[in-house]
C-alpha cells in the first residue's frame, strides 16, 4: 500500500498533467451553470477540472465516445425520458465497455429512481438528491470520485504495463546469442517507454572490482548505431557519462530528466548497463516497471549464460564421443570438429534457419559413433575389405543411430539419423536402406559432403592430403551420384570460406 501511495503521490506532483474531464448531463441549463459556478475553482492533485455539458442522454453517449477519459459524469436521471439516466448508464458499462468513468447520479425526483434499488441493480458510484448537494457536499463527492478513478487508472497502467513487460520479457529470453539478445532487450525498452533517440548495451571491464575507464559498447540502436564497437565515455556528453559511472559503481539504476541507464549484473559478477537517451521524462509508474525489466533482462542474461555452459559441454561431449570412435580409425579429433564447422556452413548456404544449423554443427560429429563397435581388424585394415569384412564395415551407421537413437534429446535424435543417412548416395546406391534423392534427410546429405570434403584434404597414416584441384574434380565427378547436385554448387561458390576451416582447426 506505501508503494501504491507512493506512486499516487508522485503521480499527483507531475507537471503538465491535463485536467480532469468532468461530463454534467442534465437537461436544465441552471444546472450547469451551478454545477460550474461551485467547481469552478475545484483542483484535485494540482489539476483543474475540464467542464463538458449534455443535455440528453443521446449528447452524453455522443461525447463519451469523443472523450473516453471522462473521469467523472454528474448524471439526471428524467431527461428524454423517465429513465434516459439509467439506460445511459447501461449503455455506458455494458456496451462501450467503459468502467473507468464514475457516475454520480444527480435527481430531483427520487421516486422516479428510488435510492435502493438504483444501488443495486445499476453500476453507479453515488447517488445524490439535488436538494443535499450543497457546494461543500459537492465538492467532497468530486474529490472521492476523482480519487477513485485516478486509482483505478493507475492500477490499470500498472497492469498494463506488466503485461508489456512480461511481453518483452518473454521476448528477449527467446534470443539465446549475446548480440541479438542485447538488441532484443533495447528495443523492447524504447517500446515500453515510448519514443527515445536509441539505446547502447555496454559491457563493463573488470566488473565488480574498480569503475572502469571506458564503456566500450557491444550492441545499439537508432541513432546510436554507429556508436557500437566505440566506448560511449568518448560519444556521450559528460552528465550521460557521470550517469555510467554512477550506474556501475553504486550498481544501481540512474533515472535522469532526458535519459536513464539500467544496471543489469548477474551472480556470475558480470555487469552490463542500457543507457537511453534523449527520452521523455518518466514517471514512478515508468520506473518501477523498467526496474522489473531490468531485473527479467538479468535472469534471462544470466539464463544466456548457462545455456551457452550447458551447450559447450554438449559439444565438448560430443567432440569426446566422436573423437574417440575418429581415433580408432587413425583419424583426429579435429576432424570431427571440422566436420560440424563444415556442416553448419553448408546448412547456411541451404537456407537453413540458424536454429537447425547450430543443431548440424554439433550433431554431426557424431555421424561415424558406430565405428566404436567395430572390431580394429576391420577398422584399420590397410587394403580393401572383403565382401563380409565390407558388411560388418558399414554396421556402423546402423550401431551408431541404435547408440543414439537411445537418447531422447532432440539433438542425440538429429545425430542418429545423421548416422543412419550419411552413407546414403544421392543416386541410391548407397547404404544402408538406398535412400535417394530428397528422401535422404537434409542433415546425411549435408554430413555426407562436409565428411568427404574435409577426410578427403586431411593427412592420414595411409595418404596425404589431397590438393584441393583433385578434391574439386572428385566431387564434380561424384555430383548427383553421391552428392546433392545444389550442394555442391553452394560448396563452390563459398569456396574459400569452407577451406578456411581447415586453418581455423588444423590437425
Amino acid at each position: 500500500m506505501n508503494a501504491l501511495s507512493s506512486t499516487v503521490r508522485h503521480l499527483a506532483e507531475t507537471p503538465r498533467q491535463p485536467p480532469w474531464k468532468v461530463l454534467i448531463v442534465d437537461d436544465e441549463p441552471e444546472v450547469h451553470a451551478v454545477t460550474r459556478l461551485v467547481l469552478g475553482n475545484f483542483r484535485f492533485a494540482d489539476r483543474p477540472l475540464q467542464f463538458l455539458n449534455a443535455s440528453s442522454a443521446a449528447q452524453a453517449e455522443t461525447i463519451l465516445r469523443e472523450h473516453p477519459d471522462v473521469a467523472v459524469m454528474l448524471l439526471d436521471v428524467v431527461m428524454e425520458t423517465d429513465r434516459a439516466g439509467l439506460d445511459l448508464v447501461r449503455i455506458v458499462r455494458e456496451r462501450h465497455g467503459n468502467h473507468f468513468v464514475r457516475i454520480v447520479l444527480r435527481t430531483g425526483q427520487p421516486g422516479q429512481a428510488p435510492e435502493q434499488h438504483v444501488i443495486a441493480n445499476y453500476d453507479i458510484n453515488d447517488y445524490k438528491e439535488k436538494t443535499e448537494l450543497t457546494a461543500q457536499k459537492l465538492a467532497t463527492t468530486m474529490f472521492a470520485a476523482l480519487r477513485s478513478y485516478r486509482d483505478m487508472r493507475l492500477i490499470e497502467a500498472s497492469r498494463r504495463g506488466l503485461e508489456r513487460v512480461i511481453d518483452a520479457s518473454t521476448y528477449i529470453f527467446s534470443h539465446e546469442h549475446s548480440q541479438r539478445f542485447a538488441i532484443a532487450a533495447m528495443e523492447q525498452i524504447a517500446d515500453l517507454i515510448g519514443g527515445t533517440r536509441g539505446a547502447l548495451f555496454c559491457r563493463v571491464a573488470n566488473g565488480g572490482s574498480t569503475t572502469p575507464e571506458h564503456f566500450p559498447v557491444a550492441a545499439a540502436t537508432g541513432g546510436y548505431r554507429s556508436l557500437a564497437g566505440r566506448n560511449a565515455d568518448e560519444k556521450l556528453a559528460p552528465k550521460m557519462t557521470a550517469s555510467l559511472r554512477h550506474a556501475v559503481g553504486n550498481r544501481q539504476h540512474v533515472f535522469g530528466d532526458d535519459h536513464f541507464v539500467l544496471f543489469v549484473g548477474d551472480s556470475r559478477a558480470h555487469e552490463n548497463l542500457v543507457y537511453v537517451g534523449e527520452s521523455q521524462p518518466g514517471n514512478e509508474l515508468t520506473h518501477r516497471l523498467l526496474e522489473v525489466f531490468a531485473t527479467n533482462i538479468s535472469v534471462a542474461y544470466e539464463n544466456l549464460h548457462l545455456n551457452r555452459d550447458l551447450l559447450d559441454s554438449q559439444l565438448e561431449m560430443v567432440h569426446l564421443l566422436a573423437g574417440a570412435a575418429e581415433t580408432r580409425s587413425w583419424e583426429t579429433a579435429a576432424h570431427v570438429k571440422r566436420v560440424g564447422m563444415i556442416a553448419e556452413l553448408l546448412g547456411q548456404f541451404y537456407g537453413l534457419d540458424e536454429k537447425t544449423t547450430d543443431a548440424l554443427r554439433m550433431a554431426s560429429p557424431l555421424h561415424d559413433i558406430g565405428k566404436i563397435g567395430i572390431p580394429d581388424a576391420v577398422l584399420n585394415k590397410p587394403g580393401l575389405h572383403t565382401a563380409e569384412e565390407t558388411v560388418i564395415m558399414r554396421s556402423h551407421a546402423e550401431l551408431g543411430a541404435k547408440l543414439l537413437s537411445m537418447s531422447q534429446r532432440p539433438l542425440l535424435q538429429l545425430a542418429a539419423e545423421i548416422a543412419m543417412t550419411h552413407h546414403e548416395n544421392w543416386d541410391g546406391s548407397g547404404y544402408p536402406r538406398n535412400l535417394s534423392g530428397e528422401n535422404i534427410p537434409i542433415g546425411g546429405r549435408i554430413t555426407m559432403l562436409a565428411d568427404v570434403f574435409d577426410a578427403l584434404g586431411s593427412r592420414r597414416c595411409y595418404k596425404e592430403p589431397w590438393p584441393a584441384e583433385d578434391i574439386r574434380s572428385f566431387i564434380v565427378q561424384q555430383s548427383g551420384v553421391k552428392f546433392e547436385p545444389r550442394l555442391v554448387e553452394l560448396l563452390f561458390e563459398n569456396w574459400d570460406r569452407v577451406q578456411a576451416v581447415r586453418g581455423k582447426l588444423p590437425d
